[in-house]
């Protein structure tokens, strides 16, 4: 007889006594020598928790366990359906990034007028083991050259190369540094300025980060004989965006301190300043707002401003006279819908008429609680064009992304747009006609799908403020009512800050756990983007604990309407979403079964001292204040999992079952949050392991951002199966089965 396998325990994790003052305030921290990822005791506690995990999979652990397996397959078929962008213009040819199903990366083509096509930049080919990745690329204004930028290892830190687009021949670069850099070609592909952060020899240590400045950068030149255009004596975390005409007359540079909603602009002539010494005249500066800004190919100054509108309004002006008191409203603010984006289209270069520059339809992109809306507008004033010349079909409730036009001018508009079953499609809008139509489909195949119902709920928070959320459920689970007939295991996915949007779009994820009996709910919380810059703010700094009250009010109105049950629901969430995960799981233990904490922010004293965290002060606080602090001590996941047990392991209330996801390559959020975490939560919890576990899944060589396809899989089928076991959910094989029986290609309801 084969014996049983012994009990699955912790690894040990020494508790200090380590109290330290903190603007004045005691502050325990028991667990901070596992901050130092290299020392010997934090290798052995990371190895013993890889043993724990791999133990609890079963014999053989993740890679032999079938549940992982069975999900892996279902992903890599909803996921072979690849993926493409929207084109990038450059006379009669296109660039445009595209993934086919099966590959492990997207690519950037070159695209003919014939519709033939060569790959120009594969970071498979560059790195044949998958690490390296594609993290931006620009064309020149004559197409002839292509600047990209790539990183290594999950670092993001980008290096920037520039290539012959006619031979691919290397003609400039490498050039570090330029990390988080836009690109503004200047005409005649001789040179382009972009944002590069000072040497670290001339920064004080610590600070390498940091220290962007706006460049000229002239091709085939060493960068370290660049002239510095801008960015000396404004904040260390400033980050910078630069915009040139295609006729290289304006330039106009935006910055932002950190993650701040606020954006400073200047403008220069070029045609009056010379390029390496531009007389950069403010547009806005020093007022409480975001701001986008370009000349059009009217001449005219674009605004795109929260300033005085929270949902977004479009301004204009005259570029030699910026200023915010020149403006004039051409777009006002809704009432209820954000405005995103604008794109005014024109007769095109070479049209036989009197002025080919002067718009002939404005078009604004609005999102109205997190679906996608596209409206035509006269551009003289502003306003909408009658009937049915007044707004752009699309197929469904969805979102669209990636407006795009010729740089020449014409009366086309390119966009993306998805939904929860349909991978992002390029559509193009005509109009002169009026009419939409397909112009790229994703590469791969759409698998069969079952159908499926997305149901916008509406949830009164704790102060009576209205959330909505999105399910969705396979449609022969729901009743007459539109509710699950039987509670059913659920996901609740969440963000909640930097005025990120959680919009409707195709998720392999949401939808392979939909197909096999669960519901997926996505919850649009304060400080995400979705009802405005408002919104925003009523989640940040000393408002954040709104954000955790938004996603108890969603989970408790789950349960209560039945469609789960607190054993049957799991909350999920990665980066800030992974703080929002570790405050349900150390505010509220009865609400779920089990959480996926990805990448997870948990220690909102020290977050600012590692990674970008000093550039995230304006989103939460800074703890060197002594008010700050108090708001971030009072939800902080990893002091509140601390304080809820005494020194004997097992003496805080049970936990749910947690998996933190790690990677080592991440220089956003360090993944000391989640060890330290994870080791305060396993010594507090009193659960049973086996039953409840808290377990660390770390993975090298991948970083906070993009990620090779194998990985995707790999690191998704885990944190599925994970959920799978804590909530419930039935046989993903039987129920995948079941489903495909009656399954119609690609339909859905939303």
């Amino acid at each position: 007889m084969t014996s049983a396998p012994p009990p699955l325990t912790y690894p040990s994790a020494p508790r200090t006594d380590l109290v330290e003052d903190v603007a004045g305030r005691p502050v325990r921290d028991p667990y901070r020598w596992l901050e130092d990822a290299g020392s010997p005791a934090t290798t052995a506690w990371s190895r013993a928790q890889d043993e724990l995990l791999e133990a609890w999979w079963g014999p053989g652990g993740a890679a032999a366990a079938p549940d992982v397996a069975r999900w892996r397959a279902r992903l890599a078929e909803l996921l072979a359906t690849g993926s493409v962008g929207t084109p990038v213009w450059r006379g009669d040819r296109w660039f445009e990034s595209r993934r086919a199903g099966d590959a492990e990366h997207a690519v950037v083509d070159l695209v003919a007028a014939d519709g033939t096509r060569r790959t120009l930049v594969d970071p498979l080919a560059l790195d044949p083991a998958g690490t390296t990745t594609l993290d931006a690329w620009q064309p020149s204004v004559e197409g002839d050259l292509l600047a990209y930028q790539v990183s290594s290892g999950g670092t993001e830190e980008s290096v920037l190369r520039v290539i012959d687009v006619a031979t691919g021949a290397l003609v400039d670069g490498p050039v570090d540094r330029a990390r988080y850099s836009p690109v503004a070609w200047l005409p005649g592909g001789r040179a382009f300025v972009y944002v590069r952060r000072l040497a670290p020899e001339l920064v004080p240590a610590g600070e390498e980060q940091y220290h962007r400045r706006v460049w000229l950068h002239r091709i085939g030149t060493d960068p370290a004989d660049d002239v510095e255009l801008f960015g000396a004596g404004l904040d260390r975390t400033t980050y910078y965006g630069v915009t040139v005409t295609r006729d290289g007359r304006w330039l106009v540079v935006s910055a932002s301190a950190g993650t701040a909603p606020r954006t400073d602009v200047w403008i220069a002539d070029l045609a009056a300043s010379p390029v390496e010494a531009p007389d950069l005249r403010p547009v806005v500066v020093g007022l409480d707002a975001e701001t986008a800004a370009w000349v059009g190919r009217d001449g005219r100054l674009y605004l795109h401003t929260d300033l005085d509108a929270p949902r977004g309004r479009l301004a204009v002006t005259d570029p030699e006279r910026p200023g915010v008191e020149h403006w004039r409203t051409l777009l006002p603010e809704d009432d209820e819908a954000v405005l995103r984006a604008v794109v005014l289209l024109d007769e095109g270069d070479g049209a036989a008429t009197d002025d080919p520059r002067r718009p002939t339809e404005l078009v604004a992109l609005r999102t109205r609680h997190a679906v996608s809306e596209l409206t035509v507008h006269d551009p003289a004033d502003g306003a909408p064009l009658p009937g049915a010349r007044g707004r752009i079909a699309l197929p469904g409730a969805g979102t669209v992304t990636g407006l795009a036009r010729r740089p020449t001018g014409g009366r086309e508009l390119w966009f993306g747009w998805t939904a929860t079953t349909s991978p992002a499609a390029i559509r193009r809008w005509d109009a002169r006609t009026g009419g939409t139509d397909l112009w790229a489909a994703p590469p791969g195949a759409l698998p069969d799908l079952p159908d499926v119902r997305t149901t916008q709920l509406t949830v009164a928070s704790a102060d009576g403020t209205p959330v909505r959320a999105l399910a969705t459920v396979r449609a022969d689970l729901l009743a007459d009512d539109g509710t699950p007939r039987a509670p059913l295991p659920t996901v609740l996915y969440g963000y909640g800050g930097f005025q990120v949007s959680l919009d409707p779009a195709y998720s392999a994820t949401a939808l392979a756990w939909v197909e096999a009996g669960g519901a997926y709910v996505v919850a649009n919380l304060r400080g995400g983007g979705e009802e405005g810059e408002e919104w925003h703010r009523a989640g940040m700094r000393e408002h954040k604990q709104h954000v955790f009250d938004d996603a108890h009010a969603v989970a408790e109105h789950l349960v209560a309407s039945g469609w789960t049950a607190s054993d049957r629901l799991a909350v999920w969430g990665g980066s800030n979403g992974g703080l929002l995960v570790g405050a349900v799981v150390t505010q509220r233990p009865d609400l779920v079964a089990a959480a996926v904490c990805s990448a997870p922010l948990l220690d909102m004293v020290r977050y600012q001292h590692f990674g970008l965290g000093v550039t995230w002060t304006e989103e939460y606080g800074d703890a060197a204040d002594p008010t700050e602090l108090g708001w971030l001590l009072a939800y902080s996941p990893y002091h509140r999992a601390v304080d809820a047990a005494g020194d004997e392991p097992g003496s805080g209330p049970a936990s749910p079952a947690v998996l933190f996801t790690v990677f080592e390559g991440d220089t956003r959020v360090d993944p000391l949050h989640a060890r330290k975490t994870c080791a305060a939560l396993q010594h507090a919890t009193s659960a049973d392991v086996g039953r409840a576990p808290v377990l660390l899944r770390r993975e090298t060589g991948v970083g906070h951002g993009g990620r090779s396809l194998s990985r995707t899989l790999g690191l998704a089928s885990e944190q599925l199966a994970f959920v799978a076991r804590q909530t419930g959910l039935r046989d993903a094989a039987r129920a995948t089965a079941r489903a495909a029986a009656g399954a119609v290609p690609g339909s859905a309801t939303n």
